[in-house]
């Protein structure tokens, strides 16, 4: 029993700061609001917490998500009630979509004044209802240990996810005597025996068998037993959406990407597969080819899913053996089984990643030569930064050409949004260098991309955070342009972009600027960039009428 007599009289913000101490947290990203001033005043006393104060609470909320994909441990965002709850609302959806742990924060208004639309108020139940994991509000002073420990259980537990936490004024300014709650420890499933002796079974089987790796709690134990999985069965493995730093890319096993811009091959490859192991993915609309690659509710080929999520299982798919299991846990244990590896698929292997190799081969076109050829500066950082350099981005067509040109070598090295959310890669960047100062971090942002947050210039100059952006301009909304092409030829609306100087707008902020608009000055410029010691910008000149590595526009007049 907690002696009370040896408890200190301590304020909420006090209380819920100290219980983020227990649980690790070394870092809030956040907007300040009046609504929770007593957590602020109890950052004022916490030297192990960086609290950085972004210039939007979507990038809060995002920076949020990117230091919860980065390191498997929840984010932590704090917003004001009202307007701030719904700026952040976009970084719960991206945390939920890619199930990344994370906790959001949000002031309240006083429980008195409760129900009667008062200033900024919102039910947070009902607003985040279907966008968070778990949706909270803590009602009285005395349970914030409890409901702070809950949440990081929550966010990474089974799936991972986003939490958000409601904190009334008054319970925050009250003050009193509470005992710390414990730290939070996270639950998930183990594969049985037999689950793993029917998979293996399935596998023996096989002539034409695919892994699919996805989802998150990875940890360096688990990517590593998975890749002993993989080359003790000599398996082809492909990456879910987005997730393609889960397995070595340079590895002769991996086959390439299934999301925006999958290969013509690897779409046959699915297909033509009679087992698909899928490992951590919900396998959702986009990797699944709007459910035509693997077919809803029954697909084609002989599934085996396994996530940690049993309320995933089943949902979508009805799989021939569904496993409720978390990745890391199930990733060692695929390692420890004896070994099928068949010489009935080493040629089908073999052929799966000569087919990755030539799709992610960039070729030289003349007709590029007038500007950047985007492929080309990939290519080129493909070669030349680190293993564990961060590449971050957002949304946009930009991203099929770092998707299927760059190749990720080393865990945890992509930041990108499952959910397809626009804005997203340069407060993720921000994050990344903040967190690891000493690794390379660029971020690509389409030219209506990088727009969604340009402001969080000021927040990486404040806080130090040399991450290169590259803008890719095209003065247009490339995405929904090639749709316009496609559904409605020769009537172009709402799609082009007046931009700004994008070189003197990161001058104003201090940071570095150059401008590309030939592809052979890329190197030196980006050299440049790396050598500025501040966050810097390159803007590339792309040619609009290129809209994806394999389709041109024939115009691109309006």
């Amino acid at each position: 029993m907690t002696d009370d007599s040896q408890m200190q009289t301590r304020h909420g913000g006090r209380v819920l700061v100290d219980a983020l101490s227990h649980n690790g947290v070394d870092t809030v990203y956040c907007v300040p609001g009046e609504s929770y001033l007593p957590v602020l005043d109890a950052l004022y006393d916490a030297p192990g917490i960086q609290t950085i104060v972004t210039r939007h609470e979507g990038a809060a909320a995002n920076m949020a998500d990117a230091y919860g994909k980065l390191t498997g441990r929840p984010g932590i965002c704090f917003v004001t009630r009202g307007p701030g709850a719904t700026h952040a609302s976009i970084g719960v959806h991206t945390a939920r979509q890619d199930s990344t742990p994370m906790i959001l924060f949000v002031g309240q208004v006083e429980t008195k004044f409760m129900g009667r639309e008062a200033f900024q108020e919102l039910d947070y139940r009902q607003v985040f209802g279907t966008l968070a994991k778990w949706v909270t509000e803590i009602e009285t002073f005395s349970r914030i240990p409890e409901i702070v420990a809950r949440a990081f259980a929550v966010a990474t537990s089974g799936r991972p996810g986003p939490i958000v936490v409601a904190l009334p004024e008054d319970v925050l300014f009250a003050s009193g005597k509470v005992a710390d709650a414990g730290t939070a420890q996270p639950v998930s499933g183990s594969p049985g025996e037999a689950s793993l002796q029917s998979l293996r079974a399935l596998l023996a089987r096989a002539q034409r068998p695919l892994l699919i790796v996805g989802g998150t709690g990875w940890d360096a134990q688990a990517r590593a037993s998975l890749a002993d999985f993989v080359r003790l069965n000599d398996l082809p493995v492909a990456a879910s959406f987005r997730r393609q730093d889960l397995f070595d890319n340079d590895d002769e096993h991996y086959a390439g990407q299934i999301g925006i811009g999958i290969s013509p091959a690897l779409a046959q490859t699915v297909k033509s597969a009679d087992l698909l192991i899928v490992l951590g993915s919900r396998l959702g609309e986009v990797p699944s080819g709007g459910y035509e690659l693997v077919r809803s509710p029954v697909p084609v080929q002989t599934l085996v899913h396994i996530h940690p999520d049993p309320q995933e299982l089943g949902r979508v798919y009805q799989a021939g053996l569904p496993i409720n299991a978390g990745v890391a846990s199930t990733a060692r244990a695929l390692a420890q089984l004896a070994p099928v590896a068949s010489a009935a698929w080493k040629t089908w292997r073999a052929d799966v990643r000569q087919a990755y190799l030539e799709h992610s081969t960039p070729l030289t076109r003349a007709e590029d030569a007038a500007c950047v050829d985007l492929a080309q500066v990939v290519l080129y950082l493909r070669e030349t930064l680190p293993p564990d350099a961060i590449i971050a981005n957002g949304a946009g067509n930009y991203t099929v050409w770092v998707h299927r040109f760059y190749r990720y070598r080393h865990p945890a090295t992509q930041l990108a949004p499952t959910s397809g959310a626009m804005g997203y890669g340069f407060p993720a960047a921000i994050a990344a260098k903040l967190r690891y100062p000493r690794r390379t971090v660029v971020c690509f942002a389409g030219d209506g991309c990088f727009m969604m947050y340009p402001q969080e210039l000021a927040t990486a100059m404040q806080y130090g955070a040399a991450v290169i952006v590259i803008v890719v301009n095209n003065g247009m909304l490339g995405t929904i342009r090639m749709h316009q092409e496609r559904e409605y030829p020769g009537r172009i609306s709402a799609t082009g972009l007046r931009n700004p100087d994008f070189v003197a707008f990161a001058k104003s902020f201090g940071a570095y600027g150059e401008r590309v608009e030939r592809t052979e000055a890329f190197p030196a410029a980006f050299e440049r960039a790396q050598q500025a010691g501040v966050a810097a910008l390159i803007e590339l000149r792309t040619d609009p009428r290129q809209i994806t590595p394999a389709l041109r526009l024939n115009s691109t007049d309006e």
